[in-house]
This record gives structure tokens, sequence and C-alpha cells, in this order.
């Protein structure tokens, strides 16, 4: 037996004018069309006059109903899956599902049509050649924000679907998130009071302060001016020199030449004008000392250290056989502790 196929079937987001002819035949030719709700769906279908059996499939049932799809699917069922609106799979369950029948090597045909997100992009007159979509942002206000704060960094044209109880907490966020960017606001798209605002954001939140907020609402927010963050990226290493800046990429474990390569890129500058900076702090960069190393070989790496050496009463300095000594061999004959000698010696290097 041959398996069915699963139709993804994209709906009208308001003007029922709007369904192509294609998605008519095949919701008409299925066996069954799951929707992810059959109140909107048994609208649509009575106004086409078609009658079909449907099956419920939301976000609340998808594991239990998922399944059961698959089922008919391998039992030979052609399936129309529609959304309350729109293409089914953008920021609904649907994804789900196509997973599922991806894993069943259930074949999948998508029946192009309205999408509420690119409707909106196209008549906001902000840039459509790089986009991204974030749908929903999380109803949490900490996550919302923590999104927020990753978004302002993108410098593509951002999609946002919104509810209306939460579009005046959510423009705010953006607003101090984002800063005052240009915004398109889409509010009943293709519907009677379909309504596009243009603006910058804090324009539009002072426009609905005291105004009653209605219908499902797309974002269209301008991208990050690139020029600018490169502006911000310079500044945050103005308050340290190139050395500091070396050094915090040392610290972090790269080599001298990836250190240099990287400040090189955060500051914009030639890596030659770098790379002397980094000559310059291994020149200045002291080695650790040990218990082994011998008196010579520390007096010559940092002449200061003689005064520790006077201090614990090795006033011979000179003497071939006192410097030839390690640190360790002079302290015991000496009578001193080396790990105290010793951190003496390193904190003089320091």
């Amino acid at each position: 037996m041959m398996t069915g196929i699963l139709y993804l079937c994209a709906t009208p987001i308001g003007n029922l004018e709007d369904i192509t002819l294609r998605c008519i035949r095949i919701l008409g030719e299925a066996d069954i069309i799951a929707a992810e709700d059959t109140r909107q769906t048994i609208k649509l279908l009575n106004h086409f006059k078609i009658r079909k059996p449907m099956i419920s499939y939301h976000e609340h049932n998808k594991s239990e109903k998922g399944m059961e799809i698959v089922e008919l699917l391998k039992s030979g069922k052609n399936i129309a899956l529609v959304s309350d609106a729109g293409m089914p799979a953008i920021s609904d369950p649907g994804e789900d599902i196509v997973r599922l029948c991806i894993d069943n090597d259930i074949d999948i045909i998508p029946i192009p049509g309205p999408t509420a997100s690119l409707t909106a992009l196209i008549v906001s007159g902000l840039s459509t050649r790089r986009f991204c979509f974030e749908g929903f942002l999380p109803t949490n206000k900490k996550e919302r924000r923590e999104r927020l704060q990753k978004l302002s960094i993108e410098t593509r044209t951002i999609i946002l679907y919104e509810a209306p109880h939460r579009l005046k907490n959510t423009l705010i966020d953006i607003m101090e998130k984002c800063g005052d960017r240009r915004i398109s606001i889409s509010r009943e798209i293709t519907k009677k009071f379909e309504e596009t605002i243009r603006a910058n954001i804090s324009e539009i939140i002072k426009m609905y302060e005291d105004k009653t907020i209605k219908g499902e609402f797309v974002l269209i927010v301008e991208g990050a001016d690139e020029k600018e963050l490169v502006e911000i990226e310079l500044k945050k290493w103005d308050n340290i020199s190139i050395e500091e800046h070396i050094k915090i990429y040392l610290e972090q474990g790269l080599d001298k030449k990836h250190a240099v390569k990287k400040v090189a890129e955060d500051r914009k500058l030639p890596k030659k004008e770098v790379y002397k900076k980094g000559v310059f702090i291994e020149r200045r960069t002291k080695m650790a000392f040990t218990k082994d190393m011998t008196v010579a070989q520390i007096l010559r790496a940092n002449p200061k250290t003689a005064e520790v050496f006077m201090r614990y009463g090795m006033h011979c300095l000179s003497c071939p056989g006192a410097t030839g000594e390690s640190v360790e061999q002079a302290a015991q004959v000496h009578g001193f502790d080396a790990d105290q000698i010793l951190e003496d010696l390193n904190k003089v290097n320091e």
C-alpha cells in the first residue's frame, strides 16, 4: 500500500479572496483536513462548499495527534494541514508534524499562499534585502528582554508577531534594548480594519499610550546600523591600552600571534602596529623564578633582586661560588626558608 501525502495548505490571513485555486482543489481532494482550530476552518470550508472530515491538531494535543496523523498517512490517506490563518508550520505546531513525517519517510508537499510576516514586510518601507523572522518573543519579561538584547546587534530587518495585550510592553522593551529605531506595525492585515503605521518606536509608544489595542500585530523593526555597531565596538576599548587589550586575550589562553590578530580586528588597526606592542609586552614580561635557579641567573634576569639577597645576609654576590648556588642551596647555607626567599624575589620581579 502506498503512503499518503501531507499537504501544507496556506489559507487566507483575513480576506477569503486570497486563497489560491490550488489550495481549494487540494482541500477538496484530501481525505482528511487536519486543522489547528476546527471552528475556524469550518467557516472557510463552508464558504467554498467543501465537505471533508476534520481532525484537530494544535499545540496542546500535538504529541498524541501527531502519531495518529502519521498512522493515517501510512494507511494511504492524503491529509491537508491548515493553521488558523496563513502558512502552516510557521510559528505553530505544524513544524512538529513535518518532522514526524520526515522521520517516517512520508511525502510532504507545500501549497504556498498568504503569510502575515512577508505581507507586512513588503509594505513596511524597511529593507527587504536581508531580514530575519523571530515570531513571538517570550512572554516572560526577563526572557523577552534577554532575547531583545541579542537582537540589538542584528543588522537585518527583524520580523516579530505580537498579541494586543502585550504590544505596549514589547515596544517599551524594544526601545530600551535596541534604541529608537524605525518600525512598521501592521494590524488586521487584509481585513476590513487593516492598518499599517510607520514611525520611530518612541512615536509609536506615545501613539498607543491611551489607545485601546485590538487585533493581531506584525512588527517590522529596522536592523542595527553597521557603522554604529563598529563605533560601539571600538569605544569598548577606549579605556584600556593596546598592551592591556593583548593581555586580556593572552590570559584567555591565546598565543601571542592570535591575541595580536584579535586585537587588530577589535580596534580596526594594522596587525603590524599591534604586533609592536605585543613585542614590547614580551620584553617587559619577567619569568617566574624557581628554587632550582642559581643566584647568578636571577641577578642577570633582574638586578633589583640583589636587594632581596642582601636582606637575607647574602652579601658576597660577586663571589663566583656563592652566585653559582641555587636559591634552595643558598637558603640552606644561610638558614632561611627557601620558599619565603622565592616569594620575595618574585614580588620584586613583578
